[in-house]
């Protein structure tokens, strides 16, 4: 009697399993067919009547899935629904981009809008960084001894106070002293990397931090501005720092207007709770500064080559140039896709 009932209940439980599969296996397929060509990447060859019933059916065959997983249906169907409920989580819910159509949509328009956003912030920062210069100029025309107070012995080496024009313009052409600059410059570019990201990371104490930082690393340049300036060397000085100055100051710029967003954010919500409007504007911020790391390296690569291989004035203020208005016309001009491109999406 025991075996016969055993038996019996084997059977009750396959009729009753082929029963539940029976009954559901239509919309499984269908699932599973529509999963299957957006994983192919056909979208085209889905229907849009599919795409409107994928979070349906999605939800149908993860119900299923619970109920196999409670009446203990067997093993391969269990098998089976677990493995689809986790491609289509993948399809429904899952990234909506690859990584490379993530970087054409940030670079075809979605940087350039977040700049755009923050453009006050960008306007604020700007006058900051060219008061900067004007106190750093106007400190060490007043007193020279401002000059060490700004920049570092090891980090001004022979341009300092008193140095001949010959020694200074020795720092800015010709090829024997090019170990000495690339040492000097590689030091300017630790330097403007470290206030950059630190601009950004100290935005939310109302953005001050960050407008300091704007003004003592300016500082610096106009101390330098002054005593070029008191050679008669100012116009090549100015040309020597353009060829990377106008990358590596503009992401400068952007990276303070970043951290004063955030701070503006902080320090004026409006209507929004503190925690929503600065979580917002941190998104903005965030996209910002990657593009600001993409900056750094693009300075970095002038700084080490264009400056070396350009050894006229004209030709560096040319080379900077091309690349301001290059910015200014990527940030300012061009508009592109400001959204992330996607998939179409049945959410």
């Amino acid at each position: 009697m025991t075996a016969i009932a055993a038996t019996s209940a084997i059977e009750t439980a396959a009729l009753r399993s082929d029963r539940f599969r029976l009954e559901r296996e239509g919309d499984w397929q269908r699932l599973e067919a529509i999963v299957a060509r957006m994983e192919k990447g056909r979208l085209r060859g889905i229907a849009d009547e599919d795409l409107l019933d994928l979070p349906q059916l999605y939800r149908t065959v993860a119900s299923s899935l619970s109920i196999a997983r409670e009446t203990s249906l067997d093993g391969a169907t269990l098998a089976y629904l677990e493995a689809l409920v986790q491609r289509a989580w993948f399809v429904v819910y899952g990234p909506r981009s690859s990584l490379w159509e993530w970087l054409r949509a940030f670079l075809g328009g979605g940087w350039s809008a977040a700049v755009r956003a923050i453009w006050l912030d960008v306007l604020v920062a700007l006058a900051v960084m060219v008061a900067g210069v004007v106190v750093g100029w106007l400190l060490v025309a007043h007193d020279p001894e401002w000059y060490f107070a700004l920049i570092s012995r090891p980090m001004a080496g022979e341009r300092v106070p008193g140095a001949s024009a010959e020694v200074l313009r020795a720092t800015l052409f010709g090829h024997a002293e090019r170990d000495g600059m690339s040492r000097f410059a590689a030091q300017l570019f630790s330097n403007n990397a470290q206030v950059s990201i630190l601009a950004f990371a100290l935005g939310f104490a109302l953005g001050i931090p960050s407008l300091l930082l704007l003004v003592h690393n300016l500082a610096l340049l106009g101390a330098m501005g002054w005593l070029y300036h008191g050679k008669g060397l100012l116009l090549d000085f100015a040309g020597w720092i353009c060829v990377h100055g106008t990358t590596e100051l503009f992401a400068i710029l952007l990276s303070g207007a970043a951290g004063l967003h955030i701070g503006r954010a902080v320090a004026f919500p409006g209507e929004r709770p503190v925690l929503e409007a600065t979580a917002a504007a941190g998104r903005r911020a965030a996209l910002v500064m990657t593009g600001v790391v993409l900056m750094l390296v693009v300075a970095a690569l002038l700084e080490g080559f264009a400056r070396q291989l350009v050894d006229q004035t004209a030709g560096r203020f040319l080379v900077g140039g091309f690349m301001l208005l290059l910015w200014c016309a990527y940030f300012f001009a061009f508009r592109g896709n400001a959204g992330p491109r996607s998939r179409r999406s049945a959410r």
